[in-house]
């Protein structure tokens, strides 16, 4: 079994900064791709960033510039950098990993953390 566990969520004001973790655990071969999604009051879980084993990134548009998603392979850990947070920024953040492990033989399976909160206050 494989466990993501996020942390780095709290309060902050408008402007301010948060940097975010997610660590797998468990059963794990490797790990291809690791993705942030996040989760305003009312509204439908949405995509954030996706980093990937070889590094490379994409981010939604209304983080762009702001927020910086990298990876420590040797960790198995995704971070995410948060600056100039706005008070639209405020959800629960939850990362995401597609994880090979032993007994998969070579596929993928995507799992989930529980997630952590994020709230800016303007």
């Amino acid at each position: 079994q494989v466990q993501l566990e996020e942390s780095g969520g709290g309060w902050v004001q408008a402007g301010g900064s948060l940097r975010l973790s997610c660590a797998a655990s468990g059963a794990i071969v490797s790990i291809n791709t690791m993705r942030w999604y996040r989760q305003a009051p009312g509204k439908e879980r949405e995509f954030v960033a996706v980093v990937s084993i070889d590094g490379s990134q994409s981010y939604a548009d209304s983080v762009k510039g702001r927020f910086t998603i990298s990876i420590d392979n040797a960790k198995n850990t995704v971070y995410l950098q948060m600056n100039s947070l706005k008070s639209e920024d405020t959800g629960v953040y939850y990362c995401n990993a597609d994880v090979s492990s032993p007994s998969d033989y070579g596929r993928w399976r995507r799992y989930w953390g529980q997630g952590t909160q994020v709230t800016v206050s303007s």
